[in-house]
């Protein structure tokens, strides 16, 4: 409905009608129209944290936060249309861009505490605030691209961005035949 009529046009009454439910029992279980949006996004972060929690203390750890954050985000391409309408309107939509900011800080949080925990240090220390900063604009740039080119592959441009990330950006921006990136030659 929201890709259909759009999101400021498409009210809570509207979307209880299509759904056979009323208002109230659609907030039970949306706090509100932005999260409808957002759907079940406890599980994507507990997704993200059991991929992190898998991850082998001796990988080096861009490597195996890249690794964690590739596997918490693979769909089954059944999934890809009804996630690319979503990513759509989060990247798009000015009321759910404001409403990203609450699940990009909770997406952080999770990353932060792992790298705490992998570093020795806390969460509100800075390396581990960084490198939370750093992969969600990481795995930001890979989505939107992903929206913006159809052709794309989710989990290549996710790949290929934290391959950018892990080096320090000293990777070349072409693909060579494996997918992976070349280093550039100064």
């Amino acid at each position: 409905m929201f890709a259909d009529n759009g999101f400021e046009e498409t009210t809570a009454e509207d979307i209880a009608e299509a759904l056979g439910v009323s208002r109230r029992t659609l907030f039970r279980y949306y706090p509100s129209k932005n999260d409808i949006v957002w759907g079940d996004f406890d599980w994507v972060l507990d997704r993200l944290r059991r991929h992190l929690d898998a991850t082998h203390a001796a990988e080096p750890l861009m490597q195996a936060l890249a690794r964690a954050v590739i596997a918490s985000n693979h769909y089954e391409p059944n999934q890809l249309a009804e996630l690319r309408i979503r990513m759509t309107l989060i990247t798009n939509v000015p009321a759910l861009q404001a409403h990203s900011m609450l699940r990009y800080a909770a997406w952080r949080t999770v990353v932060a505490e792992y790298a705490a925990r992998r570093l020795g240090q806390r969460p509100e220390d800075l390396a581990p605030q960084t490198i939370a900063h750093a992969a969600l604009g990481t795995s930001m740039a890979a989505f939107v691209r992903w929206v913006q080119r159809p052709q794309d592959d989710l989990e290549e441009n996710l790949r290929r961005g934290y391959s950018l990330l892990g080096s320090g950006f000293q990777l070349a921006d072409r693909p060579v035949a494996d997918g992976r990136l070349e280093p550039t030659s100064s």
